[in-house]
Parts: C-alpha cells; structure tokens; sequence
C-alpha cells in the first residue's frame, strides 16, 4: 500500500507480475471525527489493524488488487472528520472536493457516538449536490461493532437509514473482523468495476487510429524558404546557361 502524500511512500510493495492495470477506482470515505476511517481504510488495504492514528489530515492511499480476477489500482481517499456544530455541519474544503474527484463514496460512523450517525443525512445530502446528475455510488459503513458496551446506535437503525438514502449498510469492526471490512470494499469495487467496463472502439477511433499509424508514411513538407531558395537558385542557373549559349 503506498500513501500518496507530499511524494511519501508509508509501505513499498512488490513490482506487480501483472500487466499495468487498465482501470483506476477512486473512493473517498467521509465520516465524523473518530469514527475509525483510517483504521477502514488501513485495514482493507493491508489487512492490519492500527489503534492510533494522529489527527487525519485527508491522506490519499493506493494500492493494486484484484476484483474479480482483473488488476485493478485501487486509490482510496481518506477525508478529514465532519463535526456537528450549533450552527450545523462543520465540513473542511477537502471533503467537497474528494467527493467530486471519487468514482463512490463510503459513509462511516460510529456504535458509540450517536453524533456520527446524526451526521449520515446531511454527508448523503452534500454527495448528492456535489455529485449533480452524476450521484456516485454509495454505501453506509457503522463502525466498532464490537464496542457492545459502548453501543449508543441501535443495530436497526443503521438499516433503516440505509434504506432510506437508497444505499447498501454494513456494520463492521475494523479491529476485530478483516473479513466484514473487505467484504464491503469488496462489494463496492466489484460494483464499480461493472459500471466502468470500457465501451467498444467507434469507428471513428479506429478510423483516427489509422490515421495516426499512416502518420509517419506521409511525407514532411517542405519549408517554403526552401522551396523559394531552390526556385531562385534554377532561375540563377537558366541564366548562367543562356549566357554561356549566347557566348
């Protein structure tokens, strides 16, 4: 996993065996302040589980995986947390503009703060605006499921919001269930990657295509300074000739 951010690599992997991937899929994941975005993101990306995180600043992390046997880079934006405030939601600059540059969008909240799962309804309704008549795909993550003492959503909850944004729930426990987080990356991606198979070639590519391969066999054309330096030099010849003849 690389984290791409001021040129840092966090992770180096491998050189790939495969071919270079032909697809890219971009998800932002937006949230309430602690709610365990960077653990998600960390955790399906590298199947590990890290506690503590300093404060998230929008960190953007990518990696190559396989969906569905097809190479794919997967580029996951990690957004910094939403507060609720007196005066409505506080949202930094960069979670707008994560949301228009994602291909989907995953929103994450807490068990144990029901100020995060408050917050679910105006994040949805800021994808929508942001996303205009091109609404990315969406799915609703409720973290720390396994905090069962600390629970302050109910579990029908999460599914009955669900329901009503029109998008896919999953609660799951980035520290306790690796499974549970990939399955709904997983799921995401694979949706995803339907969505942006690439349509055939028209016969206007292949016709501009052609062109492009004649391109090299087409003669350069030559300057006209020296078009105009080759027609003065025969005329300065011709007459040399006539003046040799007349001679």
């Amino acid at each position: 996993m690389r984290l791409i951010q001021n040129m840092t690599t966090i992770a180096e992997y491998p050189a790939p065996e495969f071919p270079a991937p032909n697809r890219v899929i971009k998800i932002a994941v937006v949230g309430g302040s602690g709610v365990g975005k960077t653990a998600l993101v960390v955790r399906f990306l590298t199947r590990r589980f890290i506690g503590d995180y300093e404060r998230n600043a929008g960190s953007l992390y990518s990696r190559e995986v396989q969906v569905d046997g097809e190479q794919v880079t997967i580029q996951v934006q990690d957004t910094p947390g939403a507060e609720m405030t007196d005066n409505g939601i506080s949202l930094p600059d960069h979670v707008s503009c994560s949301i228009q540059w994602a291909d989907a969008v995953v929103l994450v909240y807490s068990v144990t703060d029901r100020r995060s799962f408050d917050l679910i309804d105006q994040l949805h309704q800021l994808v929508v605006r942001t996303g205009g008549a091109n609404v990315p795909p969406v799915i609703l993550l409720a973290n720390k499921a396994d905090l069962l003492h600390l629970r302050r959503v109910d579990s029908q909850q999460g599914p009955l919001l669900a329901g009503t944004l029109g998008c896919s729930f999953f609660e799951v426990s980035a520290s306790e269930d690796y499974n549970q987080v990939h399955g709904a990356f997983h799921r995401l991606c694979c949706q995803l990657g339907k969505q942006q198979t690439p349509p055939p070639p028209s016969t206007s590519s292949a016709s501009a295509t052609t062109e492009k391969r004649r391109s090299p066999l087409i003669p350069r054309p030559k300057s006209p300074n020296m078009q105009d330096l080759k027609r003065r030099f025969k005329q300065a010849l011709s007459a040399k000739v006539r003046t040799v003849t007349s001679v």
